[in-house]
């Protein structure tokens, strides 16, 4: 039985061992390319600060808790005679300070770091420019993204290209259904609903490409919904934008209800032109929103077919 026992220890040690093993590669492997652990800007970085603010804040009583229980079923072990045993004992006026005061502080540090990071970060809130704000208008599609830059008059699809340390002011809506749009190195997820525009602020620190996804189930496409984020010098900005301007490809109103019908294509499409007021006109619904995911049909091929051919004649 002593043996059993050795070995029950050395496989519980073995597991544990394993455990803790995997709980730290887990961990490290967070913080990569696509973790809010890694952040890449000031807003995801506050963000950082109020998830590790907020997981300081529990541990505090989830450590002391353990460690009590541990302590408790230690000293009031059967054969420790120096525990005091009292079988008509109910109540404690200290004990009960204690077990009520350290919950009510936890809640009450949580609500304020909640209080003060809602208004430290809100989307809505302008970054302090120290360059010009960059507007990017953002429309989630079945199951692409656009991204209209008015002041440049160019658009992209799949593609997000922004240039490192400059504020960026997003206006975000949706074609059809709710979507998430979702940057995890620069910023927070937010909705883009039909018929309605919310708004987004960021910036990026950091030259490189940083995922972005849609973070809401949207139908079959869903899980191809992903775009790169790309972030430049401010001169290889203005040398992109240039770029797509000297093609021929136009967005307008006829070319945005192709590009509305449900779609598959994770490729990377660019538009020399867009049509004014087109992000406005999507958000308020003068353009009717698309018609959401739907089963694919003989119709909806064929209109794919001219979609394809369309975004093939403004790829780069």
């Amino acid at each position: 039985m002593a043996f059993i026992s050795k070995q029950r220890v050395r496989k519980a040690r073995a597991a544990f061992a394993l455990g803790t093993f995997a709980l730290i590669v887990t961990f490290a492997t967070s913080a990569s390319a696509t973790s809010i652990l890694d952040p890449a800007g000031p807003i995801a970085d506050g963000e950082r600060l109020i998830l590790l603010d907020s997981l300081g804040i529990m541990l505090a009583i989830v450590i002391p808790t353990i460690g009590a229980t541990l302590l408790f079923a230690w000293w009031f072990r059967a054969s420790n005679t120096s525990a005091t045993y009292r079988p008509d004992w109910q109540y404690s006026s200290r004990l009960e300070v204690i077990v009520w005061s350290i919950p009510a502080l936890v809640v009450l540090f949580l609500g304020g770091l909640a209080w003060i990071g809602s208004h430290t970060l809100d989307p809505a809130r302008p970054i302090a420019p120290v360059q010009r704000t960059l507007e990017v208008q953002v429309v989630s599609l079945d199951w692409r993204w656009l991204f209209i830059y008015p002041r440049q008059h160019i658009a992209t699809i799949n593609q997000l290209v922004l240039p490192v340390g400059r504020p960026v002011h997003l206006q975000i809506t949706s074609a059809s259904v709710m979507n998430v749009f979702f940057v995890p190195r620069l910023a927070g997820e937010m909705y883009a609903m039909n018929g309605m525009v919310t708004q987004l602020n960021l910036q990026a620190n950091e030259i490189g490409s940083f995922p972005g996804l849609s973070a809401q189930f949207s139908g079959d496409g869903f899980s191809g919904m992903h775009f790169d984020t790309v972030v430049v010098k401010g001169s290889q900005f203005g040398a992109f934008a240039a770029q797509v301007r000297a093609g021929n490809s136009r967005l307008d109103k006829p070319a945005y209800r192709l590009l509305s019908h449900q779609s598959r294509d994770e490729r990377v499409y660019f538009f020399s032109d867009v049509a004014d007021g087109l992000f406005n006109e999507i958000a308020t619904l003068a353009i009717p929103p698309a018609a959401g995911p739907e089963p694919p049909t003989p119709q909806s091929k064929v209109s794919m077919e001219n979609t394809m051919t369309t975004m093939a004649m403004g790829r780069h």
